[in-house]
């Protein structure tokens, strides 16, 4: 296990590799898809805040999930507003996560915003590392 454990000294890679696979599949599968939905959706995406009794305002709060994902996305890839941007993420896991719950799906169904939510968290902890715009 000896050549496994050389592995440590490539954590910042590891970290730019974690960012840009993570950041383009947030912008790419979760993001872009939103902002192609246009308002309709972007209402109904939004009345997920009444599962944290937010009952106004559902457009705002669906434009901000796509901007979470698609422009968080971004910064999650380039390591820009690092932090920032996975506390946005992590926010808008916490309510796909709730919205799925109290919607009666399984906790199978609302895994992938569970486990999204604590890699951000996990990330948020660590940073972008030294291949980054933030560089810190």
């Amino acid at each position: 296990m000896a050549v496994l454990g050389k592995l440590n000294r490539y954590s910042d890679t590891g970290l730019l590799l974690m960012r840009l696979g993570l950041g383009a599949m947030m912008l790419v599968v979760h993001g872009y898809p939103k902002i192609a939905g246009g308002p309709e959706k972007w209402a109904k995406l939004g009345s997920a805040m009444e599962n944290i009794g937010i009952h106004s305002s559902f457009l705002l709060w669906g434009i901000m999930a796509w901007v979470a994902e698609s422009v968080g996305g971004l910064f999650v890839l380039l390591g820009l507003f690092f932090r920032p941007a996975c506390l946005l993420i992590m926010f808008t896991m916490f309510v796909a996560a709730l919205h799925h719950l109290k919607g009666g799906d399984s906790l199978g169904t609302a895994s992938h915003a569970i486990e999204l939510f604590f890699v951000f968290l996990g990330l948020l902890f660590v940073g972008p590392g030294k291949y980054s715009v933030d560089k810190n």
